[in-house]
Parts: C-alpha cells; structure tokens; sequence
C-alpha cells in the first residue's frame, strides 16, 4: 500500500479512545486533525497534552460532534460503547459526514451475532455503500487474540475439525472501568444479579460467530455462561482492595454448536489475581495446531489493533466489514 499522511478524526477520549489517540499521534503517516468527547472536563484542552504527549498536537477537544465532522478527514476512530445500538447514531453521523470508521465498539466485529444487530448492520452497510465509506468494529477481543488470529493459524491446515480458545488476562493493572465491568470486589450474590447484563466482557458470540462465518461453517447456536472467580486471599489493585471471599473476576464460556457438536469453545478468565496473561489456541484438524502467546497487553494491543487497521480500511471497498475482509493487519 502506498504510505500517505492520513488524516483522523478521535470520537471518543475515554481510556481505550486516549490509547487510541496516542497509537495514533506516534504514526508519521497519521495526522490527528479533530477530537470529540462530551465530558466537560475536557472540553477545549489540547489533544496531545491531554493524553499525556509532551507536545501539543494544536487540537481542541470539542462536544460538538457535528461541527468536527465537517472538517476534512480520512477516517474517524470511534471509542465511546460496547452497545451497538448505542453507538448507531454516532457511526450514521459519521458515514453521512463520509468519514471512514475503525470503531472499538465489540458488539460491531460481527453485528449480525448481536440482538437486533442484523438491521443495524444493514442500515450501517446501507450509508457506507452511499456515502463511499468503510466501516469496521475490532479491538484486541473481539477483533483479534480470539478471532482472527485462530483463523489465521488455520491457513497451514488441509481440514479444520474445531477450534479452541483459551485467553487469561491479568486486569490488575488495567484501566477502572475494565475492573469495574468484570465485578472486582463484588460479592458473588451481587455478581449473579448482575451478570451477563453490567457485569460481562462483550465479545465472545461475535468471536464464534466471525470464526464460523469465516470457515463457512452453519452453527446450530451459540451459547455463553458466565461464573465469578473468588479471592482466596487478599488483593489490591490501584483501585480495589478486594478481600478473601469476594469477586476477583469473570470466568467466560462461549459455544459455537454444529450438528449438536461443540466445534468452537472459547473460554476466557480475565480477574485482577489471574497471575500471567497468555492466550492459547488448539485446532483439531490436519495437522492439529496448538500455539502459545504471552505478553499481550489488552489496551495497549487494542490501541494498537485499531491503529494498524487505518490503512486497511481506508483501501478498503465501501460498506460494513469485518476483520476477515481486510488484508491482514501487521504493524505499521
């Protein structure tokens, strides 16, 4: 692809959306050009001392969403929700301003596996094909250590019979509201009222679902469960002190079902006394695989996931795609 100076758009300066912009502000062909958020206390501060650069990137912060998306833009970096019903209005105000979009919102990777998604990616493929724009939802899970990299591990084998997922991530050291999403310090009665609605990660169906889509497999159903990791001793995190007994974490199954077969199982324990992160994957076929990797960094990888997808999606025909349908994403 040829290298040219890419100008962007950063909706959203959460956490994951200020990675995002410092990902993004680090390339030399990425030019940050408009930032968007609604918190106040934000507003109007300069975008590279915000997130923590040592220079000033001379872009305001702004929450009017609609007057930064008239400025002139090759693709807009959406992190505000999990919830794609949430974020329709924003992605059909950004497509209409015929902005390219990387969005980190999970249920996006694969819109058709989410309640009420399949309209909404027919609404959403519908203005990108209008506008001349490409829209696409990744992130390091879904969009990669689950998903795409299992379906890449495929390409060396002759037959796929199942394939097998298992991701431990230490959250620890990650941002609040990850913790807060995973139920560290809850009780385990106050965890079951709340989980699998505010207490969950999002993104396991659209990982088996992507997976399945990819191989052309028909899945009877997908299935998830959910179960609290307990502390058995005391652990302290920068913002919890959780004690013996409490939640420390979720446990995650998800299900990919094929002639009452389980040929897709995705398990993940992300908890704040996980000890090392690794995510491993086994695929029954011919041969068989089983690969091995540690150090991924979930929102420094996401950061970085959605940044080397710039280039894919902005060459990218219009339309709603998902990560199998952009060349593989490598650094750079």
């Amino acid at each position: 692809m040829a290298s040219k100076q890419i100008r962007v758009i950063q909706f959203g300066l959460g956490p994951i959306g200020a990675g995002v912009a410092r990902a993004v502000a680090a390339r030399r062909n990425l030019q940050i050009v408009g930032a968007v958020d609604i918190d106040p206390a934000k507003v109007g501060k300069d975008v590279g001392q915000f997130i923590g650069l040592e220079r000033a990137l001379g872009v305001k912060i702004s929450d009017d969403a609609t007057d930064t998306l008239k400025r002139r833009a090759d693709v807009v970096m959406h992190c505000t929700s999990s919830s794609l019903a949430t974020v329709e209005p924003e992605l059909a105000a950004i497509l209409r301003a015929r902005h390219n979009i990387v969005s980190t919102c999970e249920e996006l990777s694969m819109p058709e596996s989410t309640p009420g998604g399949a309209k909404i990616a027919k609404r959403l493929d519908a203005l990108a094909k209008k506008y001349g724009v490409t829209v696409l939802g990744t992130g390091i899970n879904p969009g990669f250590m689950m998903d795409t990299l299992p379906l890449v591990l495929t390409g060396v084998c002759q037959e796929v019979k199942n394939i097998r997922v298992h991701r431990v991530v230490d959250a620890s050291k990650r941002r609040k509201p990850l913790q807060a999403k995973i139920g560290t310090g809850l009780t385990v009665e106050a965890f079951k009222q709340k989980a699998g609605k505010s207490i969950r990660h999002v993104g396991l169906t659209q990982s088996i679902a992507l997976i399945a889509r990819a191989l052309g497999w028909r899945l009877d159903k997908i299935e998830e469960t959910i179960e609290p990791v307990v502390a058995s001793q005391p652990v302290k995190t920068e913002f919890y002190d959780v004690a013996p007994g409490l939640v420390t974490g979720v446990e995650q199954f998800g299900y990919g079902i094929r002639d009452g077969q389980r040929v897709i199982e995705l398990h993940l324990r992300m908890c704040v006394d996980a000890g090392e992160s690794v995510d491993e994957t086994w695929i029954d076929g011919t041969p068989s695989i089983h690969s091995v990797v540690t150090g991924v960094h979930g929102d420094l990888s996401t950061a970085a996931v959605a940044t080397n997808c710039v280039r894919r999606v902005v060459a990218t025909a219009p339309g709603l795609v998902t990560m199998t349908d952009i060349p593989i994403v490598s650094a750079g």
